[in-house]
């Protein structure tokens, strides 16, 4: 199981990017950039590209609408070089608030346009041939009729360091996540509980799997939560508290009533009061009071919070669950929790 960390995208992603180059000596794997509708991914990548030696740098992720296929392949090609060959490609739909409201374009068949989007983005890599599609939402070249009729077949320009990126894909639904399993190189997860994954995404693992190809190798899962060893019980609650916020942005506000994915998951994982109440909560504005109703045994498995056995076993957990990147994001600048979770992890 290898260790991964999210990097902050509020704030100063410089100041940052120097708790990843301690974390790195520490013995962090992968660092993941998040970007949402903040800054932008690639050029903090970059960045950390420059500022790391080891560390394994993948977006978390980039969305497939605000960029053509052609961009995506040039930034994944462009970050595996500056990088030396650590780049991993995170990918994902986002949402129709994010997609429609921030970025302006229509959020349209989410599914097929990460499908098509993997697709563009393998075949630019390979350089095997000029990229041709003609898919349900990518056509490469443009056809004559929706443009001058000048397009031509490509290759990319430069020679890629390799001939493939990973590429994770984040999803929760069925059919995306069956998807995932079919074409991904890993699955991102987003509140993750081990104890119910197998009932929730068991089955969609299992159909895309049966149509995995066989040169991809086996599906690497992503996934963990907030990271913080202490043996003060008031200490623990407090820091649980601190994923309340969390979980009840995704739950109660990502998204309208209706077109709420993370909403859908937690009446899943069997909290279906909660979450429609968490859900009205945090529209109506109340969010402290959407925070509170947050189940704690959510909040328990979630997360990595309390002694270095309690850790201990979290980890098991996720191990048994398929987990093989181990995400967590440590409620301290201190770089030692990431060394005593690394050694955890062995």
């Amino acid at each position: 199981m290898r260790l991964a960390n999210f990097l902050s995208y509020a704030g100063d992603p410089r100041a940052t990017a120097e708790q990843v180059v301690a974390q790195e000596r520490a013995g962090l794997d992968i660092v993941w950039v998040a970007e949402v509708y903040g800054f932008d991914s690639p050029t903090l990548m970059g960045y950390l590209a420059a500022k790391t030696e080891t560390v394994e740098i993948g977006s978390a992720i980039i969305n497939v609408y605000s960029r053509t296929p052609g961009a995506i392949a040039q930034t994944a090609a462009g970050l595996d070089n500056v990088s030396g060959g650590r780049a991993i490609l995170g990918l994902g739909a986002s949402g129709p608030q994010v997609i429609e409201g921030f970025h302006g374009v229509p959020y349209s068949k989410p599914l097929t346009r990460t499908r098509e989007v993997v697709d563009v983005v393998r075949q630019a890599l390979a350089r095997e041939a000029p990229i041709e599609l003609d898919g349900r939402t990518v056509q490469i070249p443009l056809p004559s009729e929706q443009g001058t009729g000048l397009g031509k077949a490509l290759k990319l320009l430069n020679h890629p360091v390799r001939s493939s990126v990973p590429m994770y894909v984040a999803s929760l639904g069925e059919k995306n996540v069956t998807m995932t399993a079919e074409i991904a190189d890993g699955w991102m997860p987003h509140l993750y509980i081990p104890e119910h994954a197998d009932d929730v995404w068991g089955g969609a693992l299992a159909a895309g799997a049966a149509k995995r190809a066989d040169g991809l190798g086996p599906l690497e899962i992503a996934a963990g939560g907030l990271l913080a060893i202490t043996d003060d019980e008031a200490e623990r609650d407090n820091l649980l508290d601190l994923g309340r916020s969390v979980v009840a942005l995704y739950v109660g506000g990502m998204g309208a009533k209706g077109r709420n994915f993370y909403n859908d998951l937690f009446v899943n994982y069997g909290y279906e009061q909660e979450a429609a109440e968490i859900q009205d909560l945090y529209l109506s504005g109340k969010k402290r009071e959407a925070e509170a109703l947050v189940p704690r045994e959510a909040l328990e498995r979630l997360n990595l919070i309390g002694s270095e056995g309690f850790v201990k076993e979290r980890i098991a957990a996720f191990r048994e669950s398929g987990v093989t990147v181990l995400n967590v994001s440590p409620l301290t600048p201190d770089p030692q929790v990431i060394a005593t979770v690394k050694d955890l992890l062995a």
